[in-house]
This record gives C-alpha cells, sequence and structure tokens, in this order.
C-alpha cells in the first residue's frame, strides 16, 4: 500500500508540473531571454552555469524555500498566508511579480480537480511556489520530491525558452538538464531541512535582466 501510495504522489506532482499543465509557463522567461539578447547566455553551458547559480544562489533557491514552507503550513491558515504575502514582496520586478502571482493563479485554479480546503485557504491567487507547495503538501506528495519537480520544471521550462531563442538545440538542452540533476537533488535537500531564515540571493546580474526585460523592444516572452 505504501508503494502504491508513492506512485500515486509521483503521478501527482509529474502532472502538476509537467508543461501540458495549465498554468501558462511557456510564456515566461524569468529573464533569460534578455540574458540572451545582452550576450550572457549564449549556449548550453552558459545555460547550465546559469541555471545552476539560481538554484543555488538565486530566485529558484527562495522559491525551494517558500514551497518548503508553503508545504509544511498547509494546515495552518495563518502560517500559510503569511508565507503566501512574504513570496508576493519578494518579487522582485514587476515582470518577476506578474510571473510568480499569474503562474500560481493558474495552478490554484487547475488544481480544483483535486478538491481540499488548502484551496479556500490561499484563495484565487498565490506566488507560484507558494501554490504548488500548499497543495503539494495538502496531498501529502513528499517534500523533497516536491521540491526536485518544480525545480526540474523551472529548469526544463528555461530550457524551452533558450531552444526558442537558438541558444541550444533540443540534444544540447536534454544535456543541460542531463547536467543539472545533481543540483536539483542538492538543492532539493538543502531547501527541505532549511527554513524562511535561509531566504537571500546573490545573483544580482539576473535581477538586473529581468528588470530591463520591461523595455525589451522586441520579445518573445512576458518576463
Amino acid at each position: 500500500m505504501a508503494e502504491r501510495a508513492d506512485t500515486q504522489a509521483l503521478i501527482r506532482l509529474v502532472t502538476w508540473l509537467s508543461p501540458a499543465f495549465p498554468v501558462g509557463s511557456f510564456s515566461y522567461s524569468g529573464g533569460l531571454e534578455q540574458a540572451v539578447h545582452d550576450g550572457l547566455v549564449t549556449g548550453a553551458e552558459d545555460l547550465e552555469l546559469w541555471l545552476e547559480t539560481l538554484m543555488h544562489r538565486g530566485a529558484a533557491w527562495n522559491d525551494a524555500l517558500l514551497l518548503a514552507e508553503s508545504y509544511r503550513s498547509h494546515g495552518d491558515a495563518k502560517r500559510l498566508r503569511a508565507v503566501a504575502e512574504l513570496a508576493e514582496a519578494l518579487a522582485g520586478s514587476r515582470e518577476r511579480h506578474l510571473e510568480t502571482m499569474l503562474l500560481g493563479g493558474a495552478f490554484l485554479a487547475a488544481s480544483g480537480h483535486w478538491p481540499h480546503p488548502v484551496l479556500e485557504t490561499l484563495g484565487p491567487e498565490a506566488a507560484y511556489p507558494v501554490a504548488v507547495g500548499a497543495v503539494a503538501g495538502a496531498h501529502g506528495t513528499g517534500l523533497e520530491p516536491a521540491i526536485a519537480a518544480y525545480l526540474h520544471a523551472n529548469a526544463s521550462n528555461a530550457v524551452s525558452v533558450a531552444i526558442r531563442c537558438g541558444v541550444t538545440g533540443q540534444r544540447g538542452g536534454v544535456g543541460v538538464l542531463a547536467g543539472l540533476e545533481q543540483a536539483i537533488a542538492t538543492v532539493s535537500a538543502r531547501a527541505a531541512r532549511g527554513s524562511l531564515d535561509d531566504l537571500g540571493s546573490a545573483t544580482i546580474m539576473a535581477d538586473i535582466v529581468s528588470l530591463r526585460h520591461e523595455t525589451l523592444h522586441s520579445r518573445l516572452f512576458r518576463s
């Protein structure tokens, strides 16, 4: 029975964080489009380093911690709302705020197919990692697997962005995901053991390109 429950949890995570899940993540690049435009990411090696750095020291690391706190708080309405407010406040630019809130809202709406009171607690919108963490916690998917699935989905979307921007082909993109496996596992384990006291980033250039993307004249993505 335990094995069956683990399989069901895995299936749910795969479904919720699949490119087919209707959150519209394909519309956002998280500033990567601007980084490509500025020549900061020019190939698969650059892309892998960029994403790995974000996981260890940037926005993806903070997302992992926010997801973990939301997972643990799913049954405590006051605590969950507090982390939701913090996550929204941490969005460092207009486009990052737009991205995380619209993705989170879309995720919550689609999650209605798996009814749970946590959806009423959060309401119609919340930052994306908070929405994913709370729903995953409510359904007992396991914290570390939920973080890993979230980070992998984030990286997969970035690879798709890079392919559309002409930075790498599909084979190179798959190579990037293979190269990120250890980073995803390491960061997932660290975040699962961490707390909100560990929030913080040192990826200043990534924050700058996110801001600059707001004025990029011709673009494919909303962030």
